[in-house]
């Protein structure tokens, strides 16, 4: 049985969303000349700033094109959905992102994503572009603790990508902007939970199954295999489920601040997300941990799956100086 949406030819999606996002978003977006799915910031790029460039598969939004714009990303490389933009659109963000002072590469760390972004590294420094790579590694769910490099990047990119464009607007070095940045995914922790699948636009087809009363935590934002699966919970056991493990890793003392992010998977409605934000901020609470900041919403999805995650941002003074800092996106602002 195939899932209903409203599009025109799966194969032309994500080119037809651009088009789409480019006409409604024509003060903060512009495309790439002769490269449409190399995404520019109108008010990013400048010289002598460090450029901080992301990207990855479409089915996300508003990850990535949603964080482009002064203050944060100058430029997203957009793949198709679920997967990694190819090596040419990705340079030519690094070459619109180039003030001379170096280009940041962010990305989640999927294999695909790091070939790609690799090449065009490599392409780069031909063109005498300095690149250097911080991938974001915050799925807690997704390998174990020793090995947190193997994790993948959900939702945390939200806040990892916000410092990072924020230490990159404030004109700080190339060595700065690569510590805060790799600072602030060491600082960021997510878990998710799936309640129904999603489906690709070209096969309108669920792409992993689950049943009508079951759950299945830490499931990764493309279907990918999560750590415990079982009959629904209320959504304060769940949201407990998920905040005992970010928590025992995140080791908060009292008097601690964090960055809350309940985010929605992309079917999950505002409702449930702010009933899952009262029990984190009861949690909290209960600890002596107080909340800097919280944002609730679509910020990272799955294309529909039903499900939610819960980022923390364990924050020192510094870290929240960077998420204070103004930028101003398509799909985004603060300050």
């Amino acid at each position: 049985m195939q899932t209903k949406k409203i599009i025109n030819d799966g194969n032309r999606t994500v080119d037809e969303m651009l088009e789409g996002i480019l006409a409604a978003h024509p003060r903060h977006l512009k495309s790439a000349e002769g490269s449409p799915r190399s995404i520019i910031a109108r008010d990013g790029p400048r010289q002598g700033k460090v450029g901080l460039v992301i990207g990855g598969g479409s089915g996300h939004e508003p990850t990535f094109l949603g964080f482009v714009g002064k203050g944060l990303a100058d430029a997203a490389a957009i793949g198709n959905v679920f997967a990694s933009p190819p090596p040419d659109p990705i340079l030519e963000c690094a070459k619109a992102a180039s003030g001379g002072a170096g280009v940041l590469f962010m990305y989640g760390n999927y294999a695909g994503d790091v070939m790609n972004f690799d090449m065009a590294a490599e392409m780069a420094a031909m063109d005498d572009v300095e690149v250097r790579t911080v991938l974001t590694t915050d799925d807690v769910a997704s390998a174990p603790r020793d090995q947190r490099h193997r994790r993948r990047g959900v939702a945390g990119n939200f806040f990892i990508f916000k410092a990072a464009g924020a230490a990159c607007d404030q004109m700080l070095s190339f060595d700065e902007c690569e510590r805060i940045a790799r600072k602030a995914n060491g600082h960021t922790f997510t878990m998710g939970v799936a309640l129904s699948p999603c489906s690709l636009p070209q096969t309108r087809r669920p792409n992993f199954e689950i049943g009508p009363d079951e759950m299945e935590i830490g499931m990764g934002i493309h279907g990918e295999p999560g750590i415990a699966r079982g009959k629904l919970k209320t959504a304060d056991e769940i949201t407990d489920e998920m905040l005992d493990k970010i928590l025992d890793e995140m080791a908060p003392t009292r008097g601690d601040k964090v960055s809350v992010l309940v985010n929605s998977l992309g079917s999950t409605p505002l409702m449930e997300l702010y009933i899952m934000n009262r029990r984190v901020k009861q949690r909290l609470d209960d600890i002596g941990v107080s909340v800097h900041a919280t944002w609730v919403g679509n910020y990272c999805t799955s294309l529909e799956m039903a499900g939610a995650s819960v980022t923390l941002m364990h924050l020192d003074a510094e870290l929240q100086t960077m998420l204070d800092h103004p930028c101003d996106c398509a799909m985004f602002r603060a300050g």
